[in-house]
């Protein structure tokens, strides 16, 4: 499903709190006089004369080594062609985001008003000592050859054109795989290129530079196939005239193995993908919509591999896989240039990467067993967590190989630690989170439909195909807010439990309520009047299987918000105890926290099983959970009621689990301080790697701790996630924001779909 964006969602996420996409934020200390003295005058002094004296130590004292300029004059801005480049800098903000959340490499976005090529390339050499890099973006062609031609020959950092390249470097690792899929040599295989832009032709480079050949190439512009007796070509296009007699595009498909589009929508019939050679392939990479679409193409030819730009279908040709991984490879061996040499080490990169074992994680994102190398999956995803500590050295290595790397690496199994270490997992989680959702999407009824946030949540989850919802309330108040908002839920159902309308399911709910409450002090008109309240109705029609999950709890206490669920759903066989998990997403991989919502002061053996429902569900995220039970004392140091508690539980848990790791009674700070840990406490199953789930002694610390690092530290959470429930209920926190509204729509969904294959 193609995903829907309203322009009032975009120009909100836009405009809301800090203007745009991208911030600066200071890297050292400045809380102190000391501080800003180190920072501006005096102690900035030393590094100005240093580098003064040895410009190399520009790497080693200011930001220049991870810092890329994105730089465009807005003259080919996406699909909106030339809207100057004031217009562009939200599409420039976005690719600085994008190089921060898949590379940890800081931008800072230029947007240049002129179209004259010299003024152009004068501006940027001018900032060259500024830049580890520059990446140009949306320049027309053919200005964009010079432009990119020039920058290349008078900077000495490296400079890349990712319209042209980044399609060419991925789009050139599918078709090797591709064509090693069909058992075809590139050498002789017959392509046709519709399109003759900046993007074409580097993609017809690079298939040259892998050993295709140019005379096995017809290629159309607007005006139709480049020939050689067209006296209208320049020097960038006229290397793939033909001398064959192609008049027309049936000409070229006939008997044609490989078909790259890099034009227009629906300009390529079923019939032409139909004369072309056995085992075609056919990379349709208009977007958003592609020269023939997938169904049509799969119809057609079912023998043929298909790849496009979109998501939504198997084998997307996504610039993203490259980009960013190949400036951090050039930026880490300080590379004078992005040469050949390197965007060929990332086509070869990409395409090994997606023959190796697909990790767990990739599989739960697209909700595939075992995603494995065929012709559904020539190319990594996205999510992969593997790109950065592949495709970057690969880049760094054959910089150094081709000889333009100024500090090589010396030591490449702490590199890829390094580059570990600089992405946590956090975006992936969340991207996981959300593509699994969408891949099986599920009905979900929202108690607190009357309020604008869940409105909203709910037109996204249901654009975005996350979820079916399901509103609950009284259609005279929900109504108008839709409209008074522009909103588009006209198809959704609105259901009011104390309309006419649904009395008779109020009277089936309540019959089946008092059958499991009626030794609990329910009478059967009791058990009706509870089932016109909006949360035990939403948990009935879960329990009964109207809907899949329920979200509640936006305007009502946690208690009054979970009871309905406990006394109607229950909770799964053999759980004596359920609990709250949050997920922090920090910069170094997601916390798991808990209880932080449930029990007040849990016993030891309450601990234990608290513990056991939290490493449950961080194994179905497909994360090794490492726990620390946490504290005031360490390892028996303090003597109390929660420090003996906790001692007790690791006990417990370490003999029934000895390969699970856990450890404790701990202090926090101990349990991601492995330098310390590991000198003071060197046994600790903790010292290797740190914890990323932590179990509290109760209620007040759990609640205290999680909602200290939400807003002190900035982060975002997910949850609370209800561990332990037979059925996917979800009880939001008070004030709630949209977006965490849609994450706990997403972990519901997910948790649905859980609880439906098992």
């Amino acid at each position: 499903m193609q995903q829907t964006i309203r322009r009032e969602d975009a120009l909100e996420y836009h405009a809301k709190g800090r203007p745009g996409k991208i911030e600066v934020i200071p890297s050292k200390e400045y809380s102190t006089q000391r501080d800003l003295s180190l920072a501006y005058s005096p102690g900035v002094a030393e590094p100005c004369l240093a580098i003064a004296a040895d410009p190399d130590d520009a790497f080693k004292y200011t930001a220049k080594g991870n810092l890329v300029a994105v730089i465009s004059n807005g003259t080919a801005v996406l699909g909106l062609g030339d809207i100057g480049a004031l217009a562009s800098k939200p599409v420039m903000e976005g690719k600085g985001l994008l190089f921060k959340i898949y590379a940890d490499i800081d931008v800072f976005d230029i947007e240049l008003n002129t179209t004259n090529i010299d003024e152009f390339v004068r501006t940027v050499k001018i900032l060259e000592p500024t830049f580890g890099g520059v990446n140009l973006e949306d320049i027309k062609a053919p200005e964009c050859f010079e432009i990119e031609q020039k920058l290349k020959q008078e900077l000495t950092i490296p400079v890349m054109h990712d319209d042209q390249h980044g399609t060419a470097i991925v789009s050139g690792a599918a078709l090797l795989n591709a064509l090693e899929l069909v058992r075809k040599r590139i050498e002789t295989v017959q392509f046709v290129i519709l399109g003759a832009g900046a993007a074409a032709i580097s993609c017809a480079n690079q298939y040259v530079a892998l050993g295709a050949r140019r005379e096995n190439m017809v290629m159309f512009d607007i005006h139709g196939p480049l020939r050689t007796d067209r006296t209208d070509l320049n020097d960038i296009t006229r290397p793939f005239a033909t001398s064959r007699n192609i008049e027309s595009m049936a000409d070229a498909f006939a008997g044609a193995d490989v078909f790259v589009g890099l034009s227009k929508g629906n300009l390529v019939s079923p019939d032409l993908i139909r004369s072309m050679a056995k085992d075609a392939i056919v990379f349709a990479m208009a977007n958003p919509v592609p020269e023939i679409t997938y169904q049509e193409a799969i119809e057609a030819r079912p023998d043929l591999i298909m790849a496009t730009g979109r998501s939504d279908y198997p084998n997307q040709v996504n610039n993203v896989l490259g980009f960013p991984y190949i400036f951090r490879g050039a930026l880490d061996v300080r590379a004078t240039e992005i040469n050949e040499a390197m965007k060929l080490a990332a086509t070869y990169a990409l395409a090994e990467l997606a023959k190796r074992t697909v990790p767990d994680l990739v599989n739960l994102a697209y909700n595939e067993p075992n995603m494995i190398f065929g012709r559904d999956y020539i190319l990594p995803k996205p999510v992969d967590p593997r790109l950065l500590t592949t495709v970057a050295p690969a880049v760094a290595k054959a910089a150094m190989d081709s000889g333009v790397a100024r500090q090589p690496i010396q030591d490449w199994d702490a590199y890829e630690q390094q580059l570990a270490r600089r992405i946590g997992q956090e975006n992936p989680i969340s991207r996981v989170i959300l593509a699994k959702a969408k891949a099986n999407p599920k009905r979900v009824v929202f108690a607190d439909a009357e309020n604008l946030k869940v409105l909203k949540a709910a037109q996204q989850v249901r654009d975005e195909g996350i979820a079916h919802p399901i509103l609950l309330g009284e259609v005279d108040k929900i109504q108008p807010l839709i409209r008074a908002n522009n909103l588009d839920l006209g198809a959704v159902p609105i259901i009011d439990p104390r309309s006419a309308e649904q009395e008779a399911l109020v009277d089936r709910f309540g019959e089946l309520y008092f059958e499991k409450r009626k030794r609990k002090g329910v009478n059967p008109t009791e058990a009706r009047k509870l089932m016109m309240i909006r949360n035990y109705f939403g948990a009935m029609m879960v329990e009964t299987g109207e809907a899949d999950a329920l979200i509640s709890g936006l305007t009502r206490t946690y208690p009054d918000a979970i009871r309905p669920a406990l006394q109607i759903i229950g909770k799964e066989p053999g759980v004596r105890k359920v609990a709250g998990m949050y997920i922090l997403l920090t910069k170094y991989g997601p916390l798991f926290f808990s209880d932080t919502t449930v029990n007040v002061n849990p016993s030891a053996a309450e601990i234990v099983e608290i513990t056991e429902l939290t490493a449950q569900a961080v194994e179905r995220f497909n994360i090794k959970p490492r726990i620390a039970l946490v504290t005031y004392s360490n390892f028996g140091s303090a003597k109390g009621e929660d420090a003996e508690k906790m001692h007790e539980a690791v006990e417990r848990l370490q003999q029934k689990y000895p390969d699970l790791t856990v450890d404790g009674e701990i202090q926090a700070h101990l349990a991601f301080n492995t330098e310390l840990l590991r000198h003071n406490h060197p046994f600790s199953k903790l010292v290797e790697e740190g914890a990323n789930t932590l179990i509290f002694p109760n209620l007040s610390a759990a609640n205290i701790a999680y909602n200290l690092m939400r807003e002190a530290a900035g982060l975002d959470a997910i949850g609370p996630i209800l561990l332990g429930i037979r059925k996917p209920v979800y009880v939001l926190q008070m004030g709630s924001s949209e977006r965490e509204i849609v994450n706990m729509v997403a972990i519901a969904v997910v948790e649905a779909q859980g609880k439906e294959n098992r």
